[in-house]
């Protein structure tokens, strides 16, 4: 039977914040709280940055500090050995976002084979993560998801993407290292799922190397699932899915609206909920062909997990099952989990404080606007206040 107050000991939660991290903590939360203030931050902050004024000290010893690990992968090695301490790993994200030309998209790509390179000495980083968007521009997916004619200079344009996935790919089998491709808005994911595919089935012949992202939020992913599993099983290459509730339902709703299609999100939280639900008893049930890693911060889907784990006989550690959080948030998932022996990693960001700035206010307002989100840290961390007198 597993324990469902195991996420609950607030004492192994935050035992690698001191008091006044954990301060520092409840403060941002507190301040996350209120939605007025997080625009009016958001705005201010933003416009400081633009204006060149000096307050990068400022959003790196607060904000940046929560949520990011560092401004580069050295800056993040004494974050990543501290968690790796207590079992847990981390997935290096280069989270610079909104870039949109050749230059860039090769400078991701860089950056994403460092990281492979710099995994392949440190058992804490077992897994790579990029975005497709990283790798290309976004309208060029878009022609390519509507299979629109490309003219020459785009299919050459087209073939440069899919070589930055191919190289990533091939490094990451090359050296034993997982790679997890992030999903996108419904409008040019199925461009991304095409390219995921193929990666798949060059390089997943033994074991999964690439991980394609099911945003669970979709009506239309489960369907999506068990057409690819008959397409893996058929041409006898292994899957790999992070699955996610999702990111982008405001705009994929507001998107449907204006241009008068069914919006692809399920028509409720309960249905999303019970989406991912069986997408993970589905992938429990086959994991002699495929691989998992749930990025969750539902304290019932991870409960949900455990169990079937159990029932399944699967063992705590065993490699095909990953737990993950973002870093700075749901300690008591991730701590709680790698103290009982699973394997858990923490998304964790990293690059220049004003680069990172538009993931930083993505994450402040979902903290916002996810039902109960702050709530719960915030109750944890006066919990574990309360256990230090620090109250």
């Amino acid at each position: 039977m597993i324990d469902r107050n195991t996420f609950n000991n607030t004492e192994i939660a935050f035992s690698l914040k001191n008091d006044s991290q954990l301060e520092r903590a409840y403060f941002l939360f507190k301040m996350i709280s209120v939605e007025p203030l997080v625009k009016i931050g958001t705005a201010a902050t933003n416009f400081a940055l633009k204006a060149n004024l000096p307050i990068e000290g400022l959003i790196r010893s607060t904000v940046f500090d929560h949520f990011c690990g560092g401004v580069n992968e050295e800056d993040c090695l004494p974050v990543i050995n501290n968690m790796y301490d207590k079992g847990v790993s981390s997935v290096l994200d280069y989270s610079v976002e909104g870039k949109e030309n050749e230059k860039e998209f090769d400078n991701a790509l860089d950056t994403v084979l460092n990281i492979i390179e710099f995994a392949k000495s440190l058992d804490a980083i077992p897994i790579a993560v990029f975005k497709p968007s990283g790798f290309g521009r976004f309208k060029l997916y878009e022609k390519v998801n509507q299979n629109s004619a490309l003219n020459e200079a785009e299919t050459e344009e087209w073939k440069r993407v899919e070589a930055r996935f191919d190289a990533v790919c091939k490094k990451a089998k090359a050296y034993d290292v997982a790679v997890l491709i992030d999903a996108e808005e419904s409008w040019i994911q199925d461009a991304a799922d095409r390219l995921v595919t193929k990666m798949m089935k060059t390089y997943n012949t033994e074991k999964p190397i690439v991980y394609n992202t099911l945003q669970m939020y979709r009506h239309d992913r489960m369907a999506f699932l068990e057409k690819e599993h008959i397409k893996a099983k058929t041409e006898g290459y292994y899957l790999g899915y992070k699955l996610v509730r999702g990111a982008y339902m405001e705009k994929e709703n507001d998107r449907a609206k204006d241009k008068k299609y069914e919006s692809p999100i399920c028509k409720s939280k309960q249905l999303t909920d019970d989406n991912f639900n069986t997408a993970l008893h589905y992938m429990i049930s086959n994991l002699d062909s495929m691989s998992i890693f749930a990025g969750t911060h539902n304290e019932e889907s991870s409960y949900l997990l455990m169990e079937l784990m159990a029932e399944n006989k699967i063992l705590n550690n065993d490699p095909r099952v990953w737990f993950g959080q973002l870093y700075g948030m749901s300690d008591h998932i991730s701590f709680n989990l790698a103290h009982l022996g699973y394997n858990v990693a923490k998304y964790m960001p990293f690059g220049p404080v004003k680069d990172v700035m538009p993931y930083l206010t993505r994450r402040a307002e979902e903290n916002t606007s996810v039902a109960g989100q702050t709530g719960r840290e915030l109750a944890l961390i006066k919990k574990e206040k309360k256990r230090r007198k620090l109250a």
